[in-house]
């Protein structure tokens, strides 16, 4: 099944459907880390999300030698992220941005970077300076387009007006969580997630303003591997299992699991395959973030992109209606 693209204002090159996390390549293991994009990159995965802190910078490093060493750099999307909180310090600062957009630069190897988010916000600094510098980079030709990742839509309607209001480019595009399961607390601190009930409003702002969103754990923290049930809680023990535990595992998303599951045996298809295209057949201009570890598990997001959920079947399965 081919890949579907999308396209964003200020990015000349087509978006992959679905985007391609990079955390777990690593220098460490060149030829497994090489193979992974490769194999994605040949499944019509052409869009790949990074971020400044992934890896003490090895990821972005990684990512930009396979980028040269294939010499692919015209036909791939590199998604960047800077200004994450470091040592318990707020970096959503002109200086920060312009330090991490010029470092990310030096490790890619390259001389822009298409589309770059600032990995979280701090709603106690006006969204003057930071608009201001990064049309200041995207002048430069250092970024293509920029946004948000974890940035609320008022925050984010906020940057857009003083952008507006001032001849400036604004934010195209956001990157919260959202997937079929509802986070009980947030996994990180300043993460926002637009799932579930409390996130209605969100994804109304978003299909208002027809702002293209690029969803982080769309399969909620591995909650829909199939690992997860309502008796072996108790039995992890890494710290991102135990973090998918305090995150997701309560009642209502076991249900979500469990119709899931059903569709899933109804049309031939995991349970992760389900949520995926919960997600993709959600009524918004989505792009999620996948973290794909073998090229194997890509091709089953892929298949999971070519099924269209009927709105009844969104609204059972998460729970907004008892039948479909």
């Amino acid at each position: 099944m081919p890949m579907e693209y999308g396209h964003i204002s200020g990015v000349a090159k087509p978006i992959a459907r679905l985007v391609q996390g990079t955390v777990m390549v690593t220098s460490k293991e060149l030829e497994r880390s090489f193979a992974l994009l490769d194999a994605v990159f040949e499944l019509g995965g052409t869009t790949f999300d990074t971020a400044h802190g992934y890896g003490g910078g090895d990821c972005e490093r990684t990512v930009g030698r396979w980028v040269r060493e294939r010499g692919l750099r015209d036909q791939v999307v590199i998604i960047g992220k800077g200004a994450h909180p470091y040592n318990g310090r707020q970096r959503v600062t002109p200086e920060d941005i312009t330090s991490d957009v010029n470092e990310s630069l030096t490790r890619f190897g390259f001389d822009f970077i298409d589309l770059y988010l600032l990995h979280r916000d701090d709603p106690s600094k006006p969204v003057g300076p930071i608009v201001e510098v990064l049309n200041q980079h995207h002048q430069a030709g250092k970024i293509g387009a920029f946004g948000g990742s974890n940035w609320g839509s008022a925050r984010i309607a906020e940057a857009n007006a003083y952008a507006a209001a001032n001849g400036l480019k604004p934010f195209v595009a956001s990157s919260p969580n959202f997937s079929l399961a509802v986070q009980v607390k947030p996994p990180w601190e300043g993460c926002i997630s637009i799932s579930g009930p409390n996130g209605q409003s969100e994804r109304d702002w978003y299909a208002a303003n027809n702002m293209p969103i690029f969803p982080w754990s769309s399969l909620s923290g591995g909650f829909f591997s199939g690992r997860f049930r309502r008796d072996n809680l108790d039995s992890f023990d890494s710290y991102l299992d135990k973090l998918c535990v305090e995150t997701y595992c309560v009642e209502p998303n076991f249900e979500r699991l469990d119709r899931a599951e059903q569709l899933g045996h109804e049309k031939g298809l995991s349970i992760p395959q389900i949520a995926t295209a919960y997600v993709l057949s959600y009524p918004l201009d989505i792009y999620p973030l996948v973290g794909c570890s073998t090229g194997e598990e890509f091709r089953a997001n892929l298949a999971a992109s070519a099924v269209k959920l009927t709105a009844a079947e969104l609204a059972w399965l998460d729970l907004r209606a008892d039948q479909r």
